[in-house]
């Protein structure tokens, strides 16, 4: 695969027509998304930067610290990606307004060789949590102002898919907390053209039903019905909603706590994944559409192949939930995401399956592939044939997000 990266080109004719698709990529909230679109009533109340004790910070319901006060964007606004982590002090002006903003984000892509991208929130989560932390103290907003402000950014979401003619794919978020509203606006944004829906991994920790509980079989039906793929991103439970999260050792410095916290990030989803195949939620909803978001796929293979001897040996098996082994209902329902990985990555895409991987660059995080993250690709699947690159590259994430190519 011989990729042409010269400016100016479109992506298409750059990867010989083929449409690259970026599955896992952020947007820095431009500091007017809720207040230029909430009514007078709300105005005051939803998501907003405001300074607090002499630093900016979002803030909800007033004066409630949202526990982010940066842009969360390596990449400044001169197109250096930050050194260490000097990018936790920029605010969306410090940063490239591709992070941000529609026309400049489809520029920095067409120089990057990728032709569409699904996009994550930063301010209210990454599954859009209920509950906020801030200063490792939990607190409740009323429901309805977690309403209107999860509308709203959905609202965000899909002007800005319109304004870039179906590149740019926020998935949208749900109020989780009240299945009636969740199913209601998962259907307003299906009718909206929003192509998958983000949801907390985690809502037993409210006193909710886990997700194979019947509580949600409204939503899981509507979604199954219409396609639309349930997207679990790494750090979207109530109870990790920080960079560091709780697996760092105190006395680390930040930044050895974000490398750790970081990578242990990426093997939570090893918990959603287990727990979904195990209860026969894939079993009673064979149709429906799982997506591991920014967890990388070194450690499906065992995790899979560990379900299947600990339900063997647990005696799980004999109680009749399952049909079929873990690693058929992965390869039926299930995607992982890859961006980083190189080691024996041939055979782990095989092993996973190379038509359950998705490519991501997490743009413009931290980890991101940032400037030439094509490159990057090309050499790690380089031992792929030109059929499978082009699976895990782009025909992958067209089928699974309903992506017309």
């Amino acid at each position: 695969m011989n990729i042409d990266v010269n400016p100016g080109n479109s992506a298409a004719s750059r990867n010989n027509g083929l449409k690259i698709i970026d599955v896992d990529t952020h947007w820095s909230e431009p500091l007017d998304l809720w207040t230029s679109r909430a009514t007078p009533k709300y105005r005051d109340r939803v998501p907003q930067m405001r300074e607090t004790g002499g630093k900016y910070v979002w803030t909800i319901d007033g004066n409630i610290s949202m526990g982010l006060g940066s842009a969360s964007s390596v990449i400044h606004e001169t197109g250096r990606k930050a050194e260490g982590i000097e990018f936790s002090k920029w605010l969306v002006q410090d940063v490239h307004p591709g992070c941000s903003q529609a026309k400049p984000r489809l520029e920095t892509m067409d120089q990057s060789g990728i032709y569409a991208q699904i996009l994550y929130p930063n301010v209210l989560g990454f599954a859009g949590q209920g509950k906020m932390m801030s200063n490792g103290e939990r607190y409740d907003v009323d429901a309805d102002l977690r309403l209107v402000s999860t509308q709203i950014y959905n609202d965000a979401g899909a002007e800005m898919q319109a304004e870039s003619n179906g590149r740019l794919l926020p998935m949208a978020l749900l109020p989780w907390w009240d299945i009636k509203l969740a199913v209601a606006e998962a259907q307003r944004c299906h009718a909206m053209g929003m192509r998958g829906v983000n949801i907390n991994s985690d809502p037993q920790t409210n006193g909710m039903q886990e997700l194979s509980g019947d509580y949600w079989t409204p939503l899981w039906e509507f979604c199954s019905d219409k396609g639309l793929p349930v997207n679990f991103h790494i750090g979207a439970s109530d109870s990790s909603v920080s960079w560091f999260g709780d697996s760092p050792w105190p006395s680390m410095t930040p930044a050895e706590k974000l490398t750790v916290g970081s990578t242990m990030m990426f093997i939570s989803n090893a918990k959603v994944l287990s727990n979904l195949i195990t209860s026969g939620l894939l079993e009673r909803f064979p149709k429906l559409k799982f997506v591991s978001v920014e967890s990388g796929i070194g450690w499906i293979p065992f995790i899979l192949e560990a379900l299947d001897y600990q339900l063997h040996e647990t005696g799980a098996y004999k109680q009749g939930k399952l049909s079929m082994t873990p690693l058929e209902y992965f390869k039926r329902q299930i995607f992982g995401c890859f961006w980083f990985e190189r080691r024996d990555i041939t055979n782990m895409i095989r092993s996973v399956g190379v038509d359950n991987v998705l490519f991501e660059t997490d743009f413009p995080h931290p980890t991101c592939l940032y400037p030439d993250p094509l490159t990057y690709a090309e050499t790690s699947l380089a031992g792929l044939t030109q059929e499978e690159r082009k699976k895990v590259l782009s025909l992958n994430a067209a089928r699974c997000y309903n992506i017309a190519i």
